[in-house]
């Protein structure tokens, strides 16, 4: 795989002849999302739209507390949008049934956090497992999978450590090959470099590229980091509630401070 470019985004330009796009796989259209605290109302998203294309990446930045965590929370069906739609593949994502929502959540999308989310009285492997194990697939094809998983983010000679015994960098990568166990269309990364140093930092994005090149995955990252937001193929800047794509015309570290 070529390495990608750290210079600023280029727009697409379709050439003559050439076929038109496939529809986006994820799409969120004019999200609001409001929480009560008390009497008071707090609105986070205030028609938030963004699109990720199949086998995209895609850089979400932002300002802490603007809404990037609860954005990426209503696209994995984590939560439920206030007004606007979220469609999957064109169709309505919440006009489906809690079952369908569910089975949404374990077969269609993954998800890797900033804080890795791994129990620690369970082996990487055993970590790994648990979403083939929700799946009520067979503990021996869980094991299989998982150590397949676990060897294509590099860590074939670790599965049987806990998440004490192992590296930030490490516990990313057991968290990713967690959140590919189950064969996911896209992966939602809310900051997922946060806890890491910028060389580990690196490696965790490079591993995104990876799987998005032999496995087709799109990926939807929240980061603080300009450098990985521009080896996205787009970005999208949330700001006031609103998320707005990056066209060139502005600096993007702008958006994360």
């Amino acid at each position: 795989m070529s390495e990608r470019s750290t210079s600023e985004p280029r727009p697409h330009v379709a050439a003559v002849g050439t076929p038109a796009p496939e529809p986006r796989l994820l799409v969120a259209e004019n999200l609001e999302r409001e929480y009560r605290t008390g009497p008071e109302t707090v609105r986070v998203l205030r028609g938030a739209s963004v699109a990720v294309g199949a086998a995209e990446v895609v850089a979400l930045v932002g300002a802490s507390g603007v809404g990037k965590s609860t954005l990426l929370h209503v696209l994995g069906a984590l939560d439920r949008p206030t007004a606007g739609r979220v469609l999957f593949q064109g169709e309505d994502l919440f006009a489906r049934s809690e079952a369908a929502l569910a089975r949404y959540r374990r077969d269609e999308v993954g998800f890797v956090f900033q804080f890795y989310n791994l129990l620690s009285e369970m082996t990487a492997l055993e970590n790994a497992m648990l979403p083939a194990l929700i799946a009520r697939r067979p503990r021996r094809e869980a094991r299989e999978r998982a150590s397949a998983a676990l060897a294509e983010v590099g860590l074939g000679d670790r599965m049987h450590h806990r998440p004490g015994e192992l590296s930030g960098g490490e516990q990313q990568r057991v968290a990713v090959a967690r959140a590919i166990m189950n064969g996911p269309r896209v992966i939602l990364a809310d900051e997922p470099t946060g806890n890491l140093d910028p060389k580990t930092s690196e490696v965790v994005y490079d591993l995104f590229l990876q799987l998005q090149a032999a496995r087709g995955i799109a990926f939807l990252i929240a980061t603080h980091n300009p450098a990985l937001a521009r080896r996205a193929d787009r970005i999208y800047r949330l700001v006031d509630g609103r998320a707005r794509e990056y066209d060139g015309t502005a600096d993007v570290d702008s958006g994360l401070v």
